[in-house]
């Protein structure tokens, strides 16, 4: 690919440690560099969104912290301050070449809801179709820990399947994949092209590398486990490298290329927001000879099939699909209530005119042979 050749949609993910100084300030040297890079693909004709860490890490200094706080309050203290930093120096960079970013905060609530999450995707959807170059970042300063996505690489893959991204580039302080740890092992080999995220992959992806990102190897191959199962590329890279956005655009650059295989069934927007961002709410349990037919002949699940409810759920609802060994097989969304299907498994005041729908129809369930990423939910 060469430019003007062809027009991509690409989602930027850079981290707090690509962005800030060796004191913890923004660094305006860094992200004029990023922002150059996005101009000149802008000016190619692609779509791009960014999805930028950094808002603690450029406010805890102004909150008074010597050092990156470790309390909750205090963090989202910092976020505050460094959110307003960030996105005014982004937006300052942006205009001075032409060109209007806007800031996007979400939640993970925002994409666990699905009616917020198809608003989430309409709203970006008209920004790029309009030249505006969106700037997402997780709302820190009111998300609790136990709602987080995590880091911003899961979000990146998140944000990217939501807009049906063609590429997802993650920056980081690592020039790629490793098949080992480079800084622990100087003959490691940096691995240029991935079609399979294998255990060996998993094994060699470390622990975070900077005392100021969030994020490690590991979540970054988690986040690419979740492009690749929804068809999109990704690449991972250092972010100091000069031109090294819009080098891996056009393929010129060095680092890792992670590329779906071809006969790899991709997830439609539906079943990305099942496996990726619903919040499952029960669970249904069901019999022998339902399980293969859902897994090999990806046929509906039948209420007569479904052996027994857990939790309280109305119609509608994702729940969790456990085979008889209580092993996880999917999710799905159900046609009927909790105890509509209890009524039925039990012979409770059956009519069975009620139960002419499937509990769970073949495009409303995800199963683990689909994308082996549905523990990141």
């Amino acid at each position: 690919m060469t430019p003007g050749t062809d027009t991509k949609r690409i989602v930027i993910k850079i981290g707090s440690s690509s962005l800030t100084s060796m004191n913890g300030e923004v660094s305006r040297r860094k992200l004029e560099k990023l922002v150059e890079e996005v101009v000149r693909l802008k000016d190619d004709g692609h779509e791009v969104l960014l999805v930028s860490s950094g808002a603690v890490a450029a406010g805890y200094r102004k909150l008074g912290c010597l050092t990156r706080p470790d309390s909750l309050s205090e963090r989202q203290a910092a976020a505050s301050i460094g959110q307003g930093v960030l996105i005014e120096t982004y937006s300052d960079l942006f205009i001075s070449h032409g060109y209007v970013a806007s800031q996007i905060l979400i939640t993970r609530s925002d994409f666990s809801d699905e009616n917020r999450y198809n608003n989430a995707r309409n709203t970006i959807n008209v920004l790029l179709e309009r030249g505006i170059v969106p700037i997402v970042n997780e709302n820190d300063t009111i998300t609790m820990d136990f709602l987080k996505f995590g880091d911003n690489d899961t979000l990146s893959a998140k944000v990217a399947g939501l807009v049906d991204a063609d590429q997802l580039i993650i920056l980081s302080d690592i020039d790629g994949l490793y098949d080992s740890d480079p800084r622990k092992n100087e003959d490691a080999k940096l691995l240029t092209k991935v079609n399979e995220i294998t255990p060996e992959i998993e094994a060699a992806a470390g622990e975070p590398g900077s005392a100021v990102g969030t994020g490690g190897m590991k979540s970054k191959i988690e986040a690419v486990k979740i492009a690749m199962a929804s068809g999109i590329s990704s690449f991972l890279g250092k972010s100091s490298t000069n031109s090294i956005v819009y080098d891996a655009v056009y393929n010129n650059a060095v680092g890792t290329y992670f590329e779906p295989q071809e006969d790899m069934e991709e997830l439609n927007q539906k079943k990305q927001w099942i496996a990726f961002n619903s919040g499952p709410e029960g669970e249904v349990t069901i019999k022998p000879s339902a399980k293969e037919a859902i897994l090999e002949n990806h046929t509906s699940l039948e209420p007569s099939a479904v052996y027994s409810v857990k939790g309280r759920f109305k119609k509608g609802a994702v729940v969790k699909i456990f085979d008889g060994t209580g092993e996880e097989i999917g999710l799905g969304v159900v046609n009927y209530s909790s105890k509509a299907l209890d009524q039925l498994i039990n012979k409770i005041d059956v009519d069975l005119e009620k139960y002419e729908k499937a509990a769970i129809e073949s495009e409303q369930l995800v199963c683990h042979l689909d994308t082996s990423v549905l523990t990141t939910v």
